[in-house]
């Protein structure tokens, strides 16, 4: 049995989270942390790591930055992996992770569905054999969420960008612009409304043809499921830094 932790426990997230757990008999969670004490769960919940008896084998965190790099100072101090699904970092913070990798190991991405790390394997594939086309994100998202693009559109616009050398740059905003399309950009938009859970479409457009991948997630549950798959991974693994290309490549 794997002993779980899950920071923002009783977030949207934290919560499917507990409830991938009592579906999978091969966790338990043992506590959570969280700015608050609130919910009805069957587990101790803190709000300060440092009144935290129990003894995790890992940790689950979908929070925001912040409370993740407190929890991280946590997993340090007792040498325990962590899962990160957060997402919202800015480039220093994700160095400052995976300075923290060399310590202990660390799981991280944007999106924990094993399905959107075969998409961004197949759109970097797509980007072999259309170099030259334009080529455009579109992520769609509930009206809760607080980051734009989200990081799995910036997931998929790597992978397609080292595919290509690093050739292209990314737009964000044609608003302001009055000129035509560079052909080095990839274009990632962002739409927010409604509960979407979250939906992802990659267009590569040519002068007499459009191939557009699409990934759509049906339910937040997927990426709680995903969490527990990278946790069953990360607890035997040595400190690093890892995500869901070293599942995808077992």
């Amino acid at each position: 049995m794997i002993k779980v932790l899950i920071n923002g426990c009783n977030g949207k997230m934290g919560q499917e989270v507990v409830n991938a757990v009592l579906r999978n008999d091969k966790f338990e969670t043992v506590c959570g942390v969280d700015r608050l004490d609130t919910g009805d769960n069957n587990f101790p919940v803190y709000t300060d790591t440092n009144l935290i008896k129990e003894t995790p084998d890992v940790i689950i965190d979908f929070s925001i930055p912040v409370a993740t790099f407190k929890i991280l100072d946590y997993a340090i101090s007792k040498k325990i992996p962590v899962v990160i699904a957060t997402t919202g970092f800015t480039d220093e913070e994700l160095v400052k992770i995976k300075e923290y990798s060399k310590q202990i190991p660390i799981f991280r991405s944007a999106n924990m569905s094993f399905e959107i790390s075969l998409m961004s394997h197949i759109v970097s594939e797509i980007a072999k054999y259309l170099p030259k086309s334009d080529i455009e994100i579109i992520e769609t998202h509930h009206n809760r969420k607080v980051d734009a693009p989200s990081g799995t559109a910036l997931v998929l616009a790597d992978k397609i960008n080292e595919t290509l050398n690093n050739e292209k740059y990314y737009e964000f905003n044609r608003h302001d612009k009055r000129e035509k399309r560079n052909p080095k950009e990839i274009g990632i938009h962002s739409i927010r409304g409604g509960n979407v859970v979250g939906e992802h479409t990659v267009s590569f457009f040519t002068e007499t043809e459009c191939f557009q991948v699409t990934h759509t997630a049906q339910s937040r549950g997927v990426f709680a499921d995903g969490s527990l798959r990278a946790a069953e991974y990360l607890v035997v693994q040595d400190p690093g830094f890892y995500n869901m290309n070293n599942i995808f490549s077992k």
